[in-house]
């Protein structure tokens, strides 16, 4: 992106891909630098998170009306198909992000662990270069099935539902909500729709033109930490969740690490890094996302099972109820059809469906 009489100007420089590949190895430092890796990465999301909403909340009291905040609000409880000619391969992409619900959120567990939650004070965790190494288990602990035990389990679980839907899916419903209304509010004033060119930059430019240079850079930095947060979030739990696999299924990788998983896991994280700097110059930003946000559904045609499998091995009291077993494989359905539709678009330059 580069500036320009204070327009962002979308550009494929090479200076914007080496700004992309900065933020990869800043993760790793970041990494390398914390003493347990899952609280660094607690603390620095917090902050970030916090500024985004809060920062997001102001600027939309400023220029969003009351009528396009009720716009807003209803949408989310308003049974309605998406704008005309929009793709089942552009649904698909939002289907894929949102929240990680096809499955793939289980990897959140592993910063449970982390973090000393419930039964991983037993496990393990993984621990920056500053940190006292933990070995991290190769399998899981339960507790016995006994009436104290499920006290306590219901205690967790009382504190997982605080997190899950007081902390997590609030702030997810907000985090949707405050910049769909501000991007709404941009059309209306400019009177002009996002491309895929310039969306990345399209709000900041008609803030700039509507009420100047302040709100301008203020949006391009809530823009940009909003995806470094997920790249910070996502490329570390493709380093955290591949070491953990290994660790799990060889005995063999578990000889070469010692006990110690930042053996392979810094290692890996470099290789990673020169993987994503190759396809970084491969294709457009917008394209690249969409592409990766709809890879994301795969999972939902084998996680499901997967968790379905995992639970029915945990003790009585920690068993989910039966319905959840038929949404798991309602989002095997609902995410796999997606990501079929993607194999399609990719391979025969059409979706099975446009709206």
């Amino acid at each position: 992106m580069a500036i320009v009489e204070g327009e962002a100007v979308p550009t494929t420089d090479v200076r914007v891909k080496l700004v992309a590949i900065g933020l990869l190895v800043l993760v790793l430092l970041i990494t390398l630098s914390a003493n347990k890796i899952t609280r660094a990465l607690e603390l620095i999301a917090l902050g970030l998170v916090a500024f985004q909403l809060i920062t997001l909340f102001l600027i939309d009291l400023f220029v969003v009306p009351g009528s396009v905040w009720t716009e807003g609000v209803l949408g989310f409880i308003t049974p309605a198909l998406p704008p005309g000619s929009v793709s089942a391969t552009v649904v698909g992409g939002l289907a894929g992000f949102t929240a990680l619900a096809s499955g793939l959120n289980w990897y959140i567990f592993n910063h449970y662990r982390d973090k000393g939650y419930g039964m991983g004070y037993r496990m393990g965790f993984i621990a920056g270069m500053r940190g006292e190494s933990k070995d991290v288990l190769p399998v899981g602990a339960t507790f016995p099935d006994n009436a104290k035990n499920a006290a306590l389990w219901k205690r967790w679980m009382h504190f997982l539902h605080i997190e899950m839907w007081g902390v997590f899916f609030g702030g997810a419903i907000l985090g949707m909500l405050l910049p769909t209304l501000l991007m709404r509010q941009a059309v209306l004033v400019s009177g002009r729709e996002p491309t895929e060119e310039n969306l990345p930059t399209f709000i900041a430019d008609v803030m700039n033109q509507q009420y100047g240079r302040f709100l301008f850079y203020l949006v391009l930095v809530v823009g940009f930490l909003l995806l470094f947060d997920t790249q910070l979030a996502i490329f570390e739990a493709l380093v955290r969740n591949f070491v953990d696999a290994m660790n799990g299924m060889s005995e063999r990788f578990r000889k070469m690490i010692q006990g110690d998983p930042r053996r392979f896991y810094f290692p890996y994280m470099v290789f990673l890094i020169i993987v994503i700097s190759f396809i970084i110059f491969q294709s457009a930003p917008t394209t690249l996302i969409l592409i990766t946000a709809n890879m994301s559904n795969f999972g939902a045609l084998f996680f499901p099972f997967v968790l379905m499998y995992l639970n029915s091995k945990l003790p009585k009291p920690a068993r989910p109820p039966k319905y959840t077993y038929v949404i798991l494989v309602l989002n095997v359905i609902f995410f796999g059809f997606f990501f079929i539709n993607f194999v399609w678009d990719t391979f025969f330059g059409s979706p099975l469906i446009v709206l």
